[in-house]
């Protein structure tokens, strides 16, 4: 049998994720309308995962905190999830008070090392 060679790795997916940004401040009208956003883009792109850029949000509430629980909802129906870029100290504590978690774009998955941080070793074993 024979085939001919494929360009690239086949398990790597060259392919960046949307980005979807949220700008302040958030009110309740427009939590429909930003959830009908991000619902219509995961089904029009076909991806896993939608960034949420939330660096222009303003300053971290409740409204958008139930804004962000509502974009990772309808993310999950439409089956893919939600990733923070540049959430704000305060929003993060805020999301950790009520439960929320987000996975943080740059972040160490759990269970690995970040990145740049070297592993101990004890003296004689060969460094991994």
């Amino acid at each position: 049998m024979s085939w001919a060679p494929r360009a690239g790795l086949p398990i790597v997916e060259s392919t960046t994720p949307p980005v979807f940004t949220l700008t302040g401040p958030v009110t309740r009208p427009r939590v429909t309308g930003l959830v009908d956003d991000v619902r219509a883009l995961l089904e029009a792109t076909g991806a896993a995962v939608v960034v949420c850029d939330v660096a222009g949000i303003g300053p971290p509430g409740l409204t958008a905190v139930d804004l962000l629980a509502r974009l990772q909802l309808a993310a999950r129906r439409a089956g893919g999830h939600l990733r923070l870029r540049a959430p704000d100290p305060a929003l993060r504590a805020l999301l950790d008070l009520v439960g929320l978690r987000f996975e943080v774009e740059g972040e160490a998955e759990e269970g690995e090392p970040a990145l740049g941080v070297e592993v101990e070793v004890e003296p004689g074993e060969a460094a991994v």
